[in-house]
């Protein structure tokens, strides 16, 4: 019989040896068996004891834990075990239970107040049981609560020692992790236990924590590349050392077969042990769509959840490894800045030696402060040329601040353009795999993988006149550096209606926009 890995694929590691003595999961397993009567499973009794590893000082090393484990294999039991651990060994105030739901957020609770009632010694120290829909409230003596709470930016209040985030995959804005999680900043002791499977480009708040935690392991699945290939989006940024972000992800290996069975085993920790079997995810994987298969049971992230924008295949067609600017073409920049203002982009378009048309993004990292400095350091030695949305948009603020920069010319882009310039870009990349459109000028690109992302899940917002432009806040991920690719081309391709005939970016090629 296959069992399912005790160990998790990708791990944060330990700091020193785990014992009785250097970790808190030694004594919640105790309690499991000796209290509640569960028998935890190997790989449950594993994760106890390396999520609750302590420091020397006897407080958690962990302050956030995230585990990530293919659906039914049992997460709710260990929700339920570590709350009543915490209530009646550790004596905490206040634990939190919330997720994307209150339904999956009460299926935990009331099994904790089961358990509680059930048990003679635990039931004596109930004080009272609210079964309100919405306000659910267990009570013990000595004002010890746990209460549940739906995952919203209304989720305030108290301070908690505890937070359990069930199926953290459905945080698509930062706004409950926000509200719940800071409730644990005036506790020395607290923890935000998360548990999920895989997300995928909507999962926000999982998939940062997530690429936090691969980039602090080395990046085991390549999956930090998305942002290597532009830099550090951190670089610049005074980020303090951290070890308190645990991550423990049971998931398929990349590259293996819905059918491979080895996967199965990596995903499904509780797979034979009784309640999940091979014969039952033979049955799902032979059902199931390839992409739900991998999410759902083998832990899998799935990049592409949304229609892309461009038509089907034109952005594929347009990749290419060696393309670049030629050296004697104008080079354009656009600028952007993601919706939260947490993230900035600089792109380049130009004229390719064979006529046609190059975007890149040549800088992307974390904040706004550092832009000025960037192109006021090479705006020194030659003159350019910015494009940016100077109305609505978050980047718009940055108008004055890089018109303040010498050497630097700033193009604002507002009304009518952002929709001219978004169809230009789209035509240009629709003409790559388009031989009806032999007579638009093409634009091809590197694999660069965020601006790949950002062009597979970008969403779009109505203009007036049948003309459109991207929409920041609706895209499920940042679409700052397609649309800071837009706003270069756009300037790129732009020509004045003076200059129509005579243009300073035609270089005599016949490729301009009119």
């Amino acid at each position: 019989m296959r069992h399912g890995s005790e160990t998790p694929r990708i791990f944060t590691p330990p700091l020193r040896e785990l014992t009785p003595e250097t970790s808190l999961g030694f004594a919640v397993i105790a309690f499991a068996v000796e209290v509640l009567g569960i028998v935890l499973l190997p790989w449950e009794r594993w994760l106890f004891v390396h999520a609750l590893e302590l420091r020397e000082d006897g407080s958690f090393r962990f302050r956030t834990v995230v585990v990530l484990v293919a659906r039914q294999n049992g997460k709710s039991v260990m929700s339920m075990v570590l709350s009543l651990f915490f209530l009646y060994v550790l004596g905490v105030d206040l634990v939190i239970g919330t997720a994307q739901s209150l339904d999956q957020a009460e299926e935990v609770w009331d099994g904790v107040v089961e358990m509680a009632e059930e048990h003679d010694d635990l039931r004596e120290e109930i004080e009272h049981v609210l079964r309100v829909n919405g306000k659910k409230t267990l009570k013990l003596t000595g004002n010890r609560k746990y209460r549940i709470k739906a995952a919203t930016r209304k989720t305030r209040g108290p301070s908690a020692d505890l937070i359990l985030l069930d199926e953290l995959r459905e945080h698509q804005s930062w706004d409950a992790w926000g509200a719940v999680t800071k409730t644990t900043l005036a506790r020395i002791n607290a923890l935000v236990w998360c548990m999920s499977n895989a997300g995928d480009p909507t999962s926000v708040v999982l998939r940062h924590l997530r690429l936090l935690a691969h980039r602090a392991l080395g990046d085991p699945d390549g999956i930090c590349k998305a942002l290597d290939s532009l830099g550090d989006p951190d670089d610049g940024v005074d980020i303090p050392d951290d070890d308190s972000l645990g991550l423990f992800e049971w998931s398929a290996a990349p590259g293996r077969a819905v059918s491979d069975r080895d996967g199965w085993s990596e995903s499904n920790p509780s797979l034979g042990y009784g309640f999940l079997t091979e014969r039952a995810l033979a049955s799902a994987c032979a059902t199931d769509p390839a992409d739900v298969f991998r999410t759902e049971c083998l832990c899998q992230w799935v990049e592409t959840v949304a229609t892309p924008p461009f038509p089907v295949g034109s952005w594929e067609a347009g990749k290419d490894d060696d393309s670049c600017i030629a050296p004697d073409a104008k080079v354009l920049y656009g600028v952007d800045v993601s919706a939260d203002r947490a993230h900035a982009s600089i792109a380049v378009a130009g004229m390719r030696a064979d006529h046609a048309w190059h975007i890149e993004v040549v800088a992307y990292r974390s904040g706004l402060g550092w832009l000025r400095d960037w192109f006021a350091e090479r705006a020194s030695t030659a003159p350019m040329t910015v494009a940016l949305q100077s109305r609505g948009a978050p980047v718009s603020g940055m108008v004055d601040v890089l018109e303040s920069v010498s050497g630097v010319e700033v193009i604002k882009a507002f009304g009518r353009d952002l929709g001219s310039w978004s169809g230009r870009l789209w035509d240009s990349v629709a003409a790559c795999d388009d031989p009806e459109k032999a007579t638009t000028p093409k634009v091809f690109h590197r694999p660069q993988p965020a601006l790949d992302l950002a062009a597979q899940i970008a969403v779009t917002r109505p203009l007036g006149d049948g003309a459109w432009g991207w929409d920041r806040n609706k895209s499920t991920e940042d679409i700052s550096p397609l649309v800071a690719c837009t706003m270069a081309f756009g300037a790129a391709t732009y020509v004045p209606p003076e200059d129509a005939k005579t243009s300073a970016y035609d270089d005599g090629h016949d490729l301009i926009f009119l």
